[in-house]
């Protein structure tokens, strides 16, 4: 937890005094809201918390998205073409369609002889090499040593792998097992043939996509631009080495979002830190051309918390302003400009991996015009404790069928989500032991492209 975080009182994710007080358990011995006291004399009910006028959790994510996709019907999202070495994890823009039949000529599919007609075949002196010219064609009866991915010289019966095949004294070459017509080679076209499509647009360029690229014929991809990020580091209380000291502390968001950004499809253009100044803040949020601006703390209303003043002084349209999530309740979306964002992370630790998840990755996600990922659930192992009225994001490892969930779990903690597999989507009130819950995977621990961070 920040020096900041404990002026302003920014996301104090445990439950305060009166919110205990209020908690009543059921026979089940789960926890609910006790009914709320009678009005006051006056006849007036008491004022509400401003956290109970936050966007509920899918709804701000919900939200991110169309914010996203708004942006993407524009101009500025066009199309780029990448070579294939900076396209890894990239969304296609157009069709991968074949530039060439695949094989583009018959290969041997294994090591061995092609042979023409029935055997014993007479086997020629000069053996047939991948990457050669093709070869004079094979008469009946004849037989040549030919290597794998080799052409297949024309008139070739089939290929006889080198332990079906043995020779005599007389260098004859026979088959210890049937020859079937056509064995072991490939056809020309046997995998597609030129201009079928081997991939639709949106598909995301994985490791084997640019291997299929590249064999197709492709040098370059045409495919959707990543979103440029530009990362502020709020806080005056921040070290950038050392230890903790004389009341400053280690800034542990400036290490950590970069790469996760890279992990969620981002491009990062600067990480800067600014410390408490609105006006350095308002300056750098004013003259960056990202497509995303991401900020560290002050989302909160404290003395130095001066996200909210600053967007309201640039005239920036609030999408989100809080959400019904624990930890990470104060974090916000903004419309900085037309084709701009803002997300403002809370500056405690797990609470701005709370809003990377909610707000941050659906944001992103859809700028790249990446699938979305699928839901799915496990039942947990142990019990997580809930909030009374907000949903829940929970550290938790995947052990077999079930998810475990991890302790050092506080706002301010990073300790639980550095071990963890995934996030678990607690709702209010919690959930039981053998309770399914929802999952949020996190990128290295998911399989695919998410594990790459260049």
């Amino acid at each position: 937890m920040t020096a900041r975080s404990l002026r302003s009182g920014e996301d104090a994710d445990e439950f305060d005094v009166e919110e205990a007080l209020a908690l009543v358990k059921d026979d089940n011995g789960a926890a609910h809201r006790a009914p709320a006291p009678p009005p006051q004399a006056s006849g007036r009910a008491p004022e509400p918390h401003a956290h109970h006028k936050a966007t509920p959790w899918a709804e701000a994510r919900a939200t991110a998205a169309r914010a996203a996709r708004a942006v993407t019907r524009g101009a500025r999202r066009g199309p780029v073409s990448v070579r294939l070495e900076d396209a890894l994890g990239l969304t296609l823009a157009a069709p991968l369609d074949a530039l060439t039949d695949l094989p583009s000529f018959n290969t041997s599919a294994m090591d061995g002889w092609a042979v023409a007609g029935p055997g014993p075949w007479a086997v020629r002196d000069k053996g047939v090499l991948a990457g050669h010219a093709e070869p004079a064609p094979l008469t009946d009866g004849e037989a040549a040593r030919i290597a794998t991915g080799a052409r297949i010289p024309p008139d070739t019966t089939a290929v006889l792998r080198s332990e079906h095949g043995q020779t005599d004294e007389k260098g004859r070459l026979h088959a210890t097992r049937e020859v079937v017509h056509g064995q072991d080679v490939r056809p020309r076209g046997q995998e597609c043939r030129s201009g079928d499509q081997l991939l639709p647009p949106g598909a995301l360029v994985t490791p084997a996509v640019l291997g299929l690229a590249a064999a197709a014929g492709y040098d370059t991809l045409t495919a959707v631009p990543r979103p440029r990020v530009e990362v502020l580091v709020l806080g005056d209380e921040l070290l950038t080495e050392g230890a903790p000291r004389d009341g400053l502390i280690r800034d542990a968001l400036g290490p950590m979002l970069p790469p996760w950004l890279r992990a969620l499809g981002a491009e990062i253009t600067a990480v800067r830190r600014l410390g408490d100044s609105a006006a350095a803040l308002r300056k750098a949020v004013t003259g960056s051309d990202a497509d995303v601006i991401v900020t560290t703390g002050g989302t909160a209303a404290g003395p130095v918390d001066h996200v909210h003043p600053v967007l309201g002084r640039i005239g920036a349209e609030l999408l989100v302003d809080g959400v019904k999530v624990r930890p990470g309740h104060p974090m916000l979306l903004a419309r900085t400009k037309q084709n701009q964002h803002l997300v403002g992370l809370p500056g405690n630790p797990l609470a701005a991996v709370s809003g990377l998840l909610t707000l941050a990755e659906p944001l992103l996600r859809t700028l790249a015009a990446r699938p979305a990922p699928e839901p799915y659930t496990l039942p947990l192992r142990d019990e997580a404790h809930g909030h009374p009225y907000d949903t829940r994001l929970v550290p938790v490892v995947l052990r077999g069928d079930s998810a475990v969930p991890l302790h050092y779990n506080g706002p301010a903690m990073l300790r639980g989500i550095a071990a963890a597999d995934a996030l678990a989507v607690v709702p209010p009130g919690g959930a039981r032991p053998g309770q399914e819950a929802e999952l949020l995977d996190l990128p290295w621990a998911s399989a695919g492209i998410g594990v790459c961070f260049t």
